[in-house]
């Protein structure tokens, strides 16, 4: 493996959806030096607009919890605006981290969510 490279982003959007096949998701899209990406797509609930039944993940709370205090806002619509710190594989590869701007306070969204879905 690689080693990652850490750089400063932009976080230029967040969406909170339900559309992608009835699976409640989460994106941050952000913008770096050579582009921009989206970091999310985890399933964090299941449902659709007319459904009977929903149900949310305790994992996916903690994890949108978690983004917000690493970047330093109480509110989820608070992120665009804010800069982070990002790691990646280079060109193509995924975020696999983000972190405070200043603090040295990292969150890895996608260890978080294997090491949950172990429990």
């Amino acid at each position: 493996m690689s080693e990652l490279i850490t750089e400063n982003a932009k976080i230029i959007e967040t969406k909170l959806t339900m559309e992608d096949h009835g699976c409640l998701t989460f994106w941050i899209f952000i913008e770096m030096s050579h582009g921009c990406c989206g970091i999310g797509g985890y399933c964090i609930g299941k449902g659709f607009v007319g459904a009977e039944d929903f149900t949310g993940s305790e994992i996916g709370l903690e994890a949108m919890m978690r983004i917000m205090d690493t970047v330093g806002v109480s509110s989820w619509e608070k992120l665009p605006g804010n800069y982070i710190r990002v790691r990646h594989g280079g060109l193509g590869s995924s975020v696999t981290e983000i972190g405070n701007i200043i603090e040295d306070k990292w969150f890895n969204i996608d260890s978080f969510f294997k090491e949950k879905q172990k429990d």
